[in-house]
């Protein structure tokens, strides 16, 4: 089968086909089908457009789009919230929920539980194994111009498409790199399990710059080829690079040399570390470099309309990516996703979504914003937590 196929085959489509909310945000209850095509939610700003997509992204591993407490989402104080959908995938249907259950007797949110058809699992990554989300926000449209944690979990939650154990190794990673900073903090460490802590940041950490760096190089490959170039959508060309210590030691030499190195300078930097309160050498400190390369310029000195454009380039090209190593699309969120965007942008946007036949759930005030996507999507109007279907579409 030639790319072309595989990208517009119905047999490649993962999409949400059922949505149950339970007290989630201003949701007390909702229960909606939808079909595999895309989703345009319309309705007046505090209508509960961006709730949704925020309970949708609870299906990927993480803190969801708003990065919330789990405790910040329950529409009563007292009460558990939770999601539940039917997804359809090529390989087969299945159901997957999320939620929180009950608190500790100190008033604390019990840990985020997570099922897949019915059975819990016991972390959010196993969640990556069985299909893909990735949501654009108006909050990352200064994406390039904040820290660079933003950009790392933005290449990350792509990452997760390609290897759904890179999310586990992130949270090793992570548990690790807390451990060792609260053993030197304590300053009365026990030395063998500081050389455990760090054999571990070194081992996971090489191997997650590693992946982070394979899906660059092919994100490059596609953001540049006349294929993905072609047709209606003319986005502009994007380079990707990632920026740290320990990536530019894979970049000039091997694996097991890079897990060494870091050993040896997280060992050497146990005293700087104490006293800084923070891990100065690791992966949690690499950085995405985006260039607008037909302007020669770095997407932080680019217009908010070009650096919006830059970002729908890069998870469009990921879509792309996806659908032809596996045949099995992404789901993308794109929330307010026209803002910022001239006619121009806006039929490439939809040319693109439509192309690779992605269920992308869009939001946006105006129904008249999507017009491109008209006869090819569903449109749904949302007024104080209620959904019913709109007019258009």
């Amino acid at each position: 089968m030639s790319a072309r196929e595989i990208l517009t085959s119905r047999s490649s489509i993962t999409a949400i086909r059922r949505i149950d909310l339970t007290s989630f945000r201003n949701y007390s209850s909702l229960r909606i089908d939808v079909d595999p095509t895309p989703v345009i939610l319309t309705g007046a700003n505090g209508a509960g457009k961006t709730n949704l997509l925020e309970a949708l992204s609870f299906l990927a591993p993480g803190r969801g789009l708003r990065r919330a407490r789990l405790d910040e989402i329950a529409k009563c104080d007292d009460s558990n919230w939770a999601i539940a959908v039917r997804i359809e995938r090529p390989t087969g249907e299945i159901k997957v929920g999320s939620g929180i259950s009950g608190k500790t007797q100190f008033g604390r949110i019990k840990k985020r539980i997570v099922q897949i058809d019915g059975k819990q699992v016991g972390t959010q990554a196993e969640l990556a194994k069985h299909f893909s989300i990735i949501w654009l926000t108006p909050e990352m449209d200064r994406i390039f111009l904040d820290g660079s944690s933003g950009r790392r979990r933005f290449l990350d939650r792509m990452t997760f498409g390609f290897n759904p154990e890179h999310a586990q190794r992130l949270s090793t990673y992570e548990q690790a790199l807390r451990a060792r900073q609260k053993l030197l903090k304590d300053n009365n460490y026990d030395p063998d399990w500081l050389s455990v802590l760090e054999t571990t940041l070194a081992t996971e950490g090489v191997a997650i710059s590693a992946l982070r760096i394979e899906v660059i190089k092919r994100l490059n490959d596609v953001l540049c080829s006349t294929d993905f170039q072609t047709g209606q959508s003319s986005f502009p060309i994007v380079d990707l690079e990632l920026v740290g210590e320990v990536d530019s030691w894979l970049y000039e030499g091997p694996a097991l040399a890079a897990e060494d190195r870091l050993k040896s300078a997280l060992f050497e930097a146990r005293e700087e570390d104490r006293f800084s309160g923070r891990t100065n050498h690791g992966i949690h400190r690499s950085d995405l470099k985006v260039t607008h390369i037909n302007k020669e310029m770095p997407a932080a000195l680019c217009s908010t309309g070009e650096q919006k454009i830059l970002l729908i380039a890069i998870i469009l090209a990921h879509s792309y990516l996806l659908t032809l190593d596996y045949g099995l699309s992404p789901i993308l969120l794109l929330d307010e996703i026209t803002a910022h965007l001239d006619d121009k942008a806006r039929e490439g946007l939809a040319f693109r979504i439509l192309d690779l036949g992605l269920q992308a759930w869009l939001t946006g005030s105006d129904k008249n914003q999507f017009t491109n996507f008209y006869g090819s999507a569903q449109f749904l109007k949302i007024e104080d937590g209620n959904i019913r279907l709109a007019n258009g579409g």
